[in-house]
């Protein structure tokens, strides 16, 4: 890797590290850690975030469904050949 590629890259984790509270420091804890120790975790998954996420699934794989058929119908149907004048 080149000096200026180095340095891009170097100024670009400092950067991002700096600007975004919960971007891990090169030590490997987090920039949102206090001095006592505690982490800042928002806990478990909730019900409604799971539900979410399950209804979120639910309606992706209807709408592919949905475009598969049309997908197929159509490739089913017959190709009408133009007649020669």
């Amino acid at each position: 890797m080149n000096n200026i590629k180095q340095l891009f890259t170097v100024v670009t984790h400092t950067v991002f590290a700096a600007l975004h509270p919960g971007a891990s420091t090169a030590v490997g804890r987090s920039a949102r850690t206090s001095e006592a120790g505690r982490h800042d975790d928002r806990g478990a998954v909730s019900l409604e975030q799971v539900l979410w996420f399950v209804a979120a699934g639910v309606s992706v794989a209807v709408i592919a469904a949905i475009v598969w058929n049309q997908i197929r119908d159509q490739a089913n149907t017959p190709i009408n050949t133009p007649s020669a004048p």
